[in-house]
């Protein structure tokens, strides 16, 4: 497993959708996701400290698995089916690990409220990982290190993607306020 930070997370300018760029810890390779808007302000209310006055969804579960017995101690982005990222939330209880399968969104919220790592796969990103220009922009073909031509189905799946990252606003990658 290949451990992850949390570099920032943006609004796209094109259809406002929101976005967790995750960041290889001992690399220069991102993981973009898109997330919901009430996740992503679930994450960056973490990230900055800010209060509110009743807990959110992600402060109940994190609360719930500790009053059951439980420790959240890591989250992995274990696989990306049709587009789509999975994700883990492992818990140890009694000695026993239990992992709960997420949406990576939620898995990462708890990841901040509890301080623990968070893990891809190798295969996910080798697949969907992006290396950046010194301009911030995506270079072509970066992902992984043996490169097929993609397919004109694939290309149709990816091009709202494509415009997506291509909409952001990648001046001040690293900010997680915007």
């Amino acid at each position: 497993m290949i451990e992850l930070v949390i570099d920032s997370i943006r609004v796209g300018l094109r259809h406002y959708r929101r976005v967790v760029v995750l960041k290889e810890k001992d690399a220069d390779r991102y993981l973009p996701i898109w997330i919901g808007a009430d996740v992503a302000d679930a994450i960056a209310f973490r990230l900055q400290d800010v209060t509110v006055s009743r807990p959110q969804t992600h402060d109940l579960m994190g609360e719930l698995v500790s009053e059951l017995g439980g420790r959240i101690v890591s989250v992995i982005v274990n696989d990306l089916k049709q587009d789509t990222f999975f994700s883990q939330i492992l818990i140890e209880r009694d000695g026993e690990t239990i992992e709960i399968d997420s949406r990576p969104s939620d898995a990462i919220a708890l990841a901040v409220r509890a301080n623990v790592p968070i893990f891809v796969s190798p295969e996910v990103i080798e697949r969907a990982g992006v290396l950046l220009d010194e301009d911030g922009q995506p270079i072509e073909g970066a992902g992984g290190e043996v490169q097929t031509p993609a397919t004109a189905e694939e290309l149709e799946k990816l091009s709202a993607f494509r415009d997506f990252v291509s909409g952001l606003d990648l001046d001040d990658l690293g900010s997680l306020t915007e």
